[in-house]
């Protein structure tokens, strides 16, 4: 097979979460555990750290791995979902795994996994763990699927746990309760192992102080971390604000287990340069200059009420918004926040989970917001383009699909 193939065969042949939603999540870990073993548990052979949360774990993941790349170590970094290319999600110091090694995964072991029917997750996760052992990586960043407690990364004993925050997402498998979804997440802390938590509610804190407890895993409050300095972040979202902090809350943990000296120098180069590092893209991320157009990954009610504010003070003459959103996602709370003097261009990702870009234009009709449907999610960025002045904004956003087809 090609490595088109191949990709091919991996998005048809499993249950994707991307393409389907519901259908894709398997509970349990059977199938996780039955490809550890026949892999020979390659997780044992380096170091993790474990990243849950709603909001934010993909930056978080991202920057520590670029903190730890330069900090002299050679770090496995496996993250979802990808934006362009399924290679994104296995990195090594910043490179992507080869189409070689994916092409050559999925051939020789299909004898062995069909039977199993595995999720694309489940796969993915089992080649991520095998690429690690064999590039003899020193620790790898592993950033949660969904949940925690039943994701199929949760077989790993981190040398650190990370809960970035709680906000409502996914709510038909983790619970529909701030203290359910707080849970779920608080799966990953594992017995002696520090956790830290980046942000914390009335109904979320209780739940990790128990379950910290019952764990004998020593809690770390990003909220009363105070760092030694301020580092400049390349990433710029006002949402950045907490992940920095949550960011400098586990290197201070990391610094101690890992023993590093001088760490000053590599996190303030890891912060400064998390995108050349790790090759992370779609954080309030410059597209274009004269307009500016900025895109950004943000899906969630909880990632919109810090995007919101900040287009909202985005200083220009006239705002445009190419938007769109998936079927899983709270849009009319997201609607609510919207500004209601832009200019909107709807639309819908090329993803079979895109709310039609018809509904999408009705819902915001009733709730005041002005714009044109458009099919293709390049349709109504170069239509936004075209009519933009110099002095306009243009964001673009809604779904990490919406990203993702900007992008390709």
């Amino acid at each position: 097979m090609t490595y088109q193939e191949t990709i091919e065969y991996l998005f048809n042949a499993t249950p994707v979460f991307e393409k389907i939603g519901a259908g894709a999540y398997k509970e349990g870990l059977e199938n996780t555990i039955a490809m550890d073993e026949h892999f020979g548990h390659p997780h044992r052979h380096f170091k993790t750290i474990h990243v849950a949360g709603t909001n934010g774990k993909g930056s978080c993941s991202h920057t520590l791995a670029a903190i730890l790349q330069s900090a002299g170590f050679k770090v496995g970094l496996y993250t979802s979902p990808h934006l362009v290319d399924f290679r994104e999600r296995i990195r090594v110091n910043g490179l992507m795994v080869s189409e070689k090694y994916v092409i050559d995964f999925v051939e020789n072991e299909r004898s062995f996994f069909e039977p199993l029917h595995p999720s694309f997750f489940e796969l993915t996760t089992a080649m991520a763990f095998k690429y690690f052992a064999e590039q003899e990586v020193d620790i790898a960043v592993v950033e949660v699927g969904l949940g925690g407690r039943l994701d199929c990364t949760n077989i790993i004993t981190p040398i650190l746990s990370i809960i970035t925050n709680i906000s409502f997402d996914h709510t038909q498998f983790l619970g529909n309760t701030l203290a359910q979804i707080a849970a779920e997440k608080a799966g990953i802390i594992k017995p002696g192992v520090p956790v830290v938590i980046g942000e914390t509610t009335p109904e979320t804190l209780p739940v990790f102080k128990a379950k910290a407890m019952e764990a004998n895993a020593p809690l770390h409050l990003a909220e009363q971390f105070t760092p030694d300095a301020d580092y400049d972040f390349e990433l710029k979202g006002s949402y950045q604000e907490k992940n920095k902090r949550t960011i400098l809350c586990a290197m201070h943990c990391l610094e101690q287990i890992l023993d590093i000296k001088e760490a000053d120098g590599a996190i303030a180069e890891g912060m400064k340069n998390v995108c050349e590092l790790t090759g992370l893209v779609g954080r309030w991320q410059t597209i274009h200059k004269q307009p500016l157009v900025i895109c950004d990954t943000g899906h969630n009610v909880g990632g919109w009420t810090y995007l919101a504010s900040q287009i909202k003070a985005q200083k220009c003459q006239q705002l445009r918004i190419v938007f769109g959103m998936v079927d899983d996602k709270d849009i009319d709370t997201v609607m609510e926040m919207l500004p209601q003097d832009a200019i909107y261009y709807f639309t819908q990702a090329s993803t079979h989970r895109a709310i039609p870009v018809e509904k999408v234009a009705s819902i915001a009709k009733a709730h005041h917001l002005s714009g044109t449907a458009f099919s293709t999610v390049k349709s109504a960025y170069q239509q936004a383009l075209q009519d933009a002045s110099t002095e306009d904004f243009i964001f673009v956003g809604g779904s990490s699909y919406v990203v993702a087809d900007l992008l390709s």
